[in-house]
């Protein structure tokens, strides 16, 4: 069931398929379901779009189809129009969290109008809307594709809406930190091997060599299994060097 509270996302006059279907499928990504197209040059369905969903069209988007802008704009009660370019018209002009916090200021349902992938939003479709939402991209090279458009609105509205990623906050591929005697069982069986080995050289400067080793490997903020493995490779090139050992003297 679509989330009255959500703003519609409104596709003027867009011209392929497959931003129709990347939008969805950003939009589902990020909580929002209602779609609303302008005219679509290729009429609609579209099994371009589809494909490009993943899914997303079945799961969840409802499209609704207009042939002009006032009829799609019907139960809105707040509109913003996303634009790169000055209008010269007097309204208020929000980044993406500006935007999403203006929708979220007024009650009723808002619209998110982005324009077609040709020149976008024609100034009577801005005239519309109460407000402008433009993005901070690089002035020299400020064309950004549809789809792309509709995803960094959608990105921040589901971060308002408290989305976490997937993994967040589940330690996930982080295991435990390794204990401090863990760590100082590790150097001490480095330094052990490094001393074996004639590394230490003067044997004066050893303590400097020592302490400047421990803190360079601190900071790797080593967790138990790879205080294991760290362990383990150095028990190995132990073993591989007796071996070296054993052959030269055969």
């Amino acid at each position: 069931m679509a989330d009255l509270t959500a703003p519609a996302i409104l596709l003027h006059a867009p011209q392929l398929g497959e931003n129709i279907g990347a939008a969805a499928r950003v939009m589902l990504n990020f909580g929002l379901t209602d779609l609303r197209l302008v005219s679509p040059r290729d009429g609609w369905p579209s099994p371009v779009a589809e494909a490009m969903s993943a899914g997303a069209l079945g799961q969840g988007i409802e499209v609704q189809v207009f042939d002009t802008l006032e009829a799609a704009m019907a139960g809105l009660t707040y509109a913003i129009a996303t634009t790169a370019r000055p209008r010269g018209l007097e309204k208020p002009v929000f980044d993406a969290v500006g935007a999403v916090s203006a929708v979220r200021d007024r009650p009723g349902k808002a619209g998110i109008l982005f324009g077609g992938e040709k020149s976008g939003l024609p100034n009577e479709a801005v005239a519309l809307c109460d407000a402008i939402l433009t993005y901070p991209v690089n002035p020299d090279f400020w064309s950004l594709n549809l789809a792309q458009a509709v995803g960094v609105f959608c990105h921040q509205w589901g971060a308002s809406e408290g989305f976490g990623g997937r993994f967040e906050g589940k330690g996930e591929g982080v295991g435990a930190p390794a204990s401090r005697e863990d760590l100082i069982g590790m150097f001490e069986h480095f330094e052990a091997e490094l001393e074996r080995a004639g590394y230490f050289y003067p044997p004066e400067k050893t303590p400097v060599m020592i302490t400047n080793l421990r803190s360079a490997l601190v900071r790797a903020q080593w967790t138990e299994q790879e205080v294991r493995t760290f362990r383990g490779a150095i028990k190995a090139l132990t073993l591989g060097r007796g071996k070296a050992r054993v052959k030269r003297e055969d």
